[in-house]
């Protein structure tokens, strides 16, 4: 059957209609496709931006910045430098130490050495007592006046000292007082008036006191 002009061929529908007369909807437009423009904007709308991180990317978050670690070289460095100190406090120490221990040495020795001197000496202040002696009786003469001399030259260069004579300030630590012999207006403390017997010291150390006859002041 042939079809007027105008009119739709049987079977066929007019676009937009279905088979039993109701309107078709139009498919929605696939991204790709009809719709270029609008699908790369909708594309464009369900992509998320990410946001720049701070700071370099590059280091992992794990390892330690430079702010709480510090540089290996520095903290190395820091503790030569600390274990040099220890050391140089270490020598130091030893060194005072050292140094103490010489002086013990030396004063030790010094002592050992006055001990000896006073032991040789201590027992030829009787000597000395008995020239002293000899010359109140009368001059020394000849070969006894060499020795005598001689002995005394000799316990000087070995550090004895003699010391007492009258009319010294009696000093409790250098004389011993054997008697007082009344007073005397002439003197304004007690006073050394009579030597019975000379003194003598090795430097500061007496080795045998003056005995002495003391007068007192006038009371």
């Amino acid at each position: 059957m042939t079809s007027a002009p105008g009119e739709q061929p049987s079977g066929e529908h007019p676009e937009g209609t279905s088979g039993a007369g109701e309107p078709q909807q139009a498919a929605a437009p696939s991204p790709e496709g009809a719709f270029p423009a609008e699908a790369a904007e909708m594309a464009n709308e369900t992509e998320v931006e990410e946001e720049p991180v701070s700071g370099d990317s590059s280091q992992d978050p794990t390892e330690p910045t430079g702010a709480v670690g510090g540089d290996p070289a520095d903290d190395e460095l820091a503790l030569a430098r600390m274990e040099s100190a220890e050391r140089l406090s270490d020598l130091q120490r030893l060194q005072a130490e050292f140094l103490n221990y010489k002086r013990r040495v030396e004063r030790d020795r010094e002592l050992i050495k006055e001990n000896a001197t006073y032991a040789a000496l201590a027992p030829i202040t009787e000597v000395l007592d008995t020239i002293d002696r000899a010359r109140e009786h009368e001059p020394l003469e000849g070969g006894f006046k060499s020795v005598a001399e001689q002995l005394e030259r000799t316990v000087a260069n070995l550090g004895l000292i003699r010391f007492g004579q009258p009319g010294d300030a009696f000093d409790p630590s250098l004389h011993e007082a054997l008697s007082h012999i009344g007073e005397d207006p002439e003197v304004e403390v007690t006073t050394c008036k009579v030597i019975a017997k000379a003194g003598y010291r090795i430097g500061d150390r007496v080795v045998r006191a003056a005995q002495v006859l003391v007068a007192d002041p006038a009371g």
